[in-house]
């Protein structure tokens, strides 16, 4: 539609230098021309909303163009690419005023124009054109408006499904975990107090039965010791459990999420639980790139400093404003009071730099094992 509003203004402009000598108004003319194709070319920067600034720009376009048509009558069919700038722009009612307004320039053109007097097909074509074009507008916008309405209820429903599989598999899990529990670590504390209720009982009259029930005790302390370990194990995020290290886990998950991976510095060993807890921060904000960001591309950067290690997740996305997040919201909405406890957990902390249109960058700073607590 922009190309047929060049083609035509710049065919009517040839039109009236070839049809007309150079007189007093054809300055004018050219003048007006070339200010026409100025102010149309604003137009796509002004976006398509009926801001104040869009509309002003439409009424001096129209402006200039109905100047041109008074002065040049050749101008007029230029109206059919200023139906569509003005159906997008303007609500309905106003959109049908100007597309009225419009023809009847366009009809009043057409009339001075012949030569040959009165030719009813001057004033029934030009109507008949705005009346097609404002068809084929309208019906496109009922068409966009349907496949946008039905691209939010599949969106609408995919989340709800995620949601639904989410809850069903964190119950599946619980009670995976609550019939295990029952059946080795609850059975084994069971025993435990039984033997060494019985050990209590006896220790006086009988010691050595009583020491054979402690040591017994003892044993089914162990395999409960075992027990539990395995279940830490298995909750532990699968890329580390597959034994790779956080770096590994880290390159697999930028991998699947088309971001980029790098390491600074020299890698130390890592307690598990902090490796657990930086994989599941950088799970948590790639997911939020993904998801809210609209970023061409992301990046991880896992740094070890002298006294800790920092990972860095930065995306050229849409950015947010990081403290209206601050009252519980996360990162794009989710996720970011999990990491920053997380994070805490450890002794460590969590920033976040980011700024509406310009992306953002998440920072946890974990202490070194030299600063942690053993067995963290």
């Amino acid at each position: 539609m922009h190309l047929a509003f060049f083609l035509l203004l710049g065919a009517s402009l040839a039109r009236f230098l070839l049809r007309h000598p150079w007189e007093d108004r054809s300055p004018w003319i050219v003048a007006l021309s070339g200010a026409l194709a100025a102010l149309y070319l604003l137009g796509p920067v002004l976006g398509t909303r009926p801001t104040p600034r869009r509309i002003a720009w439409l009424v001096t376009v129209v402006a200039v163009w109905m100047l041109l048509v008074v002065l040049a009558p050749s101008f007029a069919w230029c109206a059919v690419p200023l139906f569509y700038t003005g159906m997008r722009t303007l609500p309905p009612r106003a959109a049908l005023v100007l597309v009225t307004l419009l023809t009847v320039f366009v009809v009043t053109a057409q009339v001075q124009l012949s030569d040959d007097g009165f030719d009813p097909n001057l004033v029934v074509a030009p109507p008949a054109v705005a009346a097609i074009a404002t068809a084929v507008f309208v019906h496109a916008q009922r068409q966009a408006d349907r496949q946008r309405a039905l691209i939010d209820d599949l969106i609408r429903t995919r989340r709800e499904l995620a949601a639904i599989e989410r809850r069903e598999g964190t119950l599946a899990e619980r009670q995976r975990l609550s019939m295990e529990i029952h059946d080795t670590l609850a059975q084994g504390l069971s025993s435990q107090q039984m033997l060494l209720q019985a050990a209590d009982r006896t220790w006086d009259s009988d010691p050595s039965t009583a020491r054979r029930h402690v040591r017994t005790a003892e044993s089914i302390a162990e395999r409960n010791l075992a027990e539990a370990r395995r279940f830490v194990h298995d909750l532990a995020p699968a890329d580390l459990a597959e034994g790779g290290g956080l770096e590994e886990a880290l390159r697999m998950l930028a991998g699947r999420e088309a971001a980029a991976f790098r390491v600074d510095g020299a890698p130390v060993a890592l307690p598990e639980r902090a490796q657990s807890a930086l994989l599941r921060i950088a799970q948590g904000a790639l997911a939020n790139v993904r998801e809210h960001a609209d970023a061409t591309s992301a990046a991880l950067t896992l740094t070890y400093l002298d006294d800790q290690v920092v990972l860095d997740i930065a995306d050229d996305g849409r950015g947010f404003d990081p403290s209206a997040a601050r009252g519980g919201a996360g990162v794009r909405g989710h996720g970011l009071p999990a990491m920053r406890a997380r994070v805490r957990q450890l002794g460590g902390t969590l920033t976040v730099e980011s700024t509406p249109g310009e992306g953002t960058v998440l920072s946890a700073a974990i202490p070194l094992p030299t600063n942690l607590e053993a067995g963290r």
